[in-house]
Order: structure tokens, then C-alpha cells, then sequence
């Protein structure tokens, strides 16, 4: 296995992420599509992934791929391809479980399986993870210590918002060790302060609802007035707007998953053309795993 070490970012990179899923595995989906039925879906994340990995290529920028193990399984050549073109490898998990659903044994089985396929498919250490949705916060941080116990070096799964899924609006807005995690560093997805809230501006859906302009100007400001780097994320499936639709889903979830489909790429590129990126391990050095 390589263990190379990452060069240094550049100065004033800001850390862009993806969730490597497929549109059909999304948690919003989890009570219409039950994962026995995922293999009998048409699946794009290939594709996707690898649209995505054009556009990072064309614009210059590197990322880390928070995959699912699930994915690794099936498309392994997407996975080396990942590493071959300079971007890191990390773990979302082996089936986009939320963390808030797992014991400690399922949750150890799970990161462990996910990192071995991982590293085995691709030939490179993997020290990162991301639980699904965000599942991380104040009543599972026992999970911090799961990954640390089974080598991994550094989470992004916990979200200083307030949201009807996920987050710890209490926990830090940057870098930070919790308690008990004994060196596994947790790096929020960025927020930005405003009227005494944390208000998420560091991709996913938000990026793709609200108007770009909107977003520059918070990862701006958290770049100059916080003097940190942002942490961006989303996902292969939203910049695909021929995606198959799935019937009967409630209004709210249809309005979350599919609004501004066919405008995601032209924004994202507006993204990397206006910040610098680089990948989470090279922005947030976290040292060697052993």
C-alpha cells in the first residue's frame, strides 16, 4: 500500500468534498427505496462521479471523495480513478446508514469494513470519514472513538446547524478534538455567523437552492473575517437533472432533492473559478495514521 505523504495546499485553499452516492441511496429516500431494491435501480453514479472528476481536472482544483463502500464494490475503477488523479479517498460508510442508527458494534463493523474495501480497492490509506447525513452530534460522539480505535485520523461529520435531520448547533464551528476522541479531530462543514445563528453555507442543497451570489459572499466573509478555510461538499447526483424521477414523494423532499438540478454545474463552476481547493488532508493536515 502507498503511503504517500500529501504536499501542502496552496495558500488560502479552501477544502472541497464530495459524497460519493448514488440519487436512489439519499437518506431522504430511505422510507420510498428500501436498499434490498438499490441493485434493481439504474444506477448514474459512475457517470456522475466521473463528470465530476472532468470538472475538477478542467478547473485545476483537487477534493477529497467521501465514497460509499457499496460504490467501491461495484465500480472499482472509478475508485482508482479517484486516486490517480491526485484527489483523496475517505469513507462515507459501506450503505449510508446514519451513525444515530447503529450500535457501537454495527457502527466498528461498518467503518472497518468500509476503510479495508477502500484501501484495498485503491492501494492508499484511507484517514477520513463522513457518517451519513451528518448523524454525529451530541448523543453518539462515541463514534469518534470507534474511528480512532480503527485508524481513522479525522471526521466531517458533525454540523453546527440546527436542521430537522441532523446537528449540533452547540459544537464548534471549526477544527476541534471532543472529548474522548484521543486525536481523531472533527472538521465541520462551514458555517457562517449571522444574527447569533450558525447558518450553513458550505454546499450541499443550500448552495443548490439559494442563489450563488449568496454563497460567495459567506464563504468570503468566513475566509476573511474568521481567517479559516471553508469545507465544501455535495454530490455526484445533483449535477445530473435526467435523473429518474421517483414517484410519490412528499412535496418538501421533491423540493430538496430536485430544485435547480440543471443549474448545480454552472454554479459549481463559478465556485472553482472564484476560491482556490484543495483536498481535506492537504488543507487540514492531520499527520500520519500510525
Amino acid at each position: 500500500m502507498k503511503n504517500d505523504t500529501p504536499a501542502p495546499a496552496e495558500a488560502g485553499a479552501n477544502a472541497m468534498t464530495v459524497d460519493v452516492e448514488d440519487y436512489f441511496q439519499v437518506q431522504a429516500f430511505e422510507n420510498h427505496i428500501r436498499r434490498a431494491d438499490w441493485d434493481g435501480f439504474a444506477p448514474r453514479v459512475e457517470r456522475n462521479t466521473e463528470a465530476v472528476l472532468d470538472l475538477f481536472a478542467d478547473c485545476g482544483a483537487r477534493a477529497t471523495f467521501f465514497t460509499l463502500g457499496w460504490v467501491a464494490e461495484r465500480y472499482p475503477a472509478l475508485i482508482r480513478r479517484i486516486v490517480a488523479e491526485g484527489h483523496e479517498l475517505a469513507s462515507h460508510g459501506y450503505a449510508h446508514i446514519r451513525a444515530t442508527d447503529q450500535d457501537r458494534d454495527a457502527f466498528r463493523a461498518d467503518v472497518r469494513r468500509t476503510r479495508a474495501l477502500l484501501e484495498d480497492t485503491a492501494g492508499v490509506p484511507v484517514t477520513g470519514y463522513r457518517a451519513a447525513s451528518f448523524s454525529i452530534g451530541a448523543g453518539n460522539l462515541w463514534t469518534l472513538e470507534v474511528l480512532r480505535e480503527e485508524g481513522y485520523r479525522y471526521s466531517s461529520s458533525i454540523y453546527p446547524v440546527r436542521h430537522d435531520h441532523y446537528g449540533m448547533p452547540e459544537a464548534p464551528r471549526f477544527a476541534w478534538h471532543p472529548a474522548g476522541a484521543d486525536g481523531v479531530i472533527e472538521f465541520p462543514v462551514t458555517t457562517v455567523r449571522l444574527w447569533g445563528r450558525n447558518l450553513p453555507c458550505g454546499g450541499g442543497g443550500y448552495f443548490r437552492l439559494l442563489p450563488y451570489a449568496l454563497s460567495r459572499w459567506a464563504m468570503r466573509r468566513v475566509n476573511a473575517r474568521d481567517g479559516a478555510p471553508c469545507i465544501f461538499y455535495f454530490h455526484p447526483w445533483e449535477i445530473d437533472p435526467d435523473q429518474p424521477r421517483q414517484p410519490d414523494l412528499p412535496l418538501k423532499t421533491r423540493g430538496r432533492h430536485y430544485t435547480n438540478l440543471r443549474r448545480m454545474k454552472g454554479k459549481l463552476r463559478a465556485a472553482l473559478g472564484d476560491f482556490a481547493w484543495d483536498r481535506m488532508d492537504r488543507v487540514f493536515p492531520v499527520g500520519d495514521p500510525s
